[in-house]
């Protein structure tokens, strides 16, 4: 008589959560970060059409990494549940938190029930009146729900991004600047340096300055190619002004040095 197979619930949990975290891991990331004027979605993404990053209600966007049939689900999932509730109260009554609520119920019920976890990391953003009003949820494969603040990273090098994008990242930065934090943090995936492109970026940002009901729209084309430029020229002024500090701090500014040897080659 063969005896029944056992596993404990503390030990489905734990493989449960591995299984998802490593599924996860498998994808690009994707990072969000406040700027000057709202919120900015940036994702590791060539694909034009499979988006990761897309638009849930009047001040709410959404963004994912993992697996993409899951995630596109809890995305019309969230439209369709905005939508109904807006139509039925108040569009003002569609909040990003309701959102994000709804999703953690929805990944923790799949986690806690299923035999298989979705393998998916999501973020709710919701842009306000000021920077202080902004809220960023993001919501992981077990239904958990964490506040952040400023920004965050997610999906394949989540430690790593995060951790370039700490060095980058300045708070109540222009665009431009918020971008060229973005692209730098996004460059370090996998322990390497790449040079990141636009064809190989999603790029959407709630506008808070924008007079209309909708704040959502996508950054691309032309518009994208002249952010990515003002971003590196920003990043080559700000190097140049660290390195004249350094110079003016051991008495070697590099401004004076400029000048000398402006000065000799007339």
């Amino acid at each position: 008589m063969s005896m029944p197979f056992y596993v404990s619930p503390e030990q489905s949990m734990k493989d449960k959560a591995d299984y998802a975290r490593k599924g996860i891991a498998r994808g690009r990331s994707a990072v969000v970060l406040q700027y000057d004027g709202g919120i900015l979605l940036v994702a590791d993404n060539k694909s034009r059409t499979l988006h990761k990053i897309s638009e849930l209600y009047d001040r709410v966007a959404f963004a994912a990494v993992g697996r993409y049939n899951e995630f596109e689900n809890l995305r019309v999932a969230g439209v369709r549940f905005a939508d109904v509730h807006g139509y039925s109260y108040d569009r003002r009554d569609v909040t990003g938190r309701m959102l994000a609520n709804a999703y953690a119920q929805t990944l923790g019920a799949v986690f806690s029930e299923s035999s298989k976890p979705w393998e998916v990391e999501i973020v709710v953003a919701e842009v306000g009146e000021s920077i202080e009003l902004d809220q960023i949820y993001r919501i992981t494969y077990d239904g958990s729900v964490v506040d952040e603040r400023d920004y965050l990273a997610m999906g394949g090098s989540a430690d790593a991004v995060s951790a370039a994008l700490k060095d980058r990242y300045t708070k109540g930065a222009s665009l431009s600047a918020a971008l060229g934090a973005a692209m730098h943090a996004l460059a370090h995936e996998n322990g390497e340096r790449r040079e990141l492109e636009s064809s190989s970026l999603e790029v959407a940002l709630l506008d808070r300055t924008r007079m209309e009901h909708r704040k959502f729209r996508r950054i691309q084309g032309a518009r994208l190619e002249r952010l990515i430029e003002e971003s590196r020229g920003s990043a080559a002024s700000g190097a140049a002004a660290e390195a004249d500090s350094a110079g003016a701090e051991d008495g070697t500014s590099g401004t004076s040095g400029g000048s000398g040897s402006e000065e000799s080659d007339d």
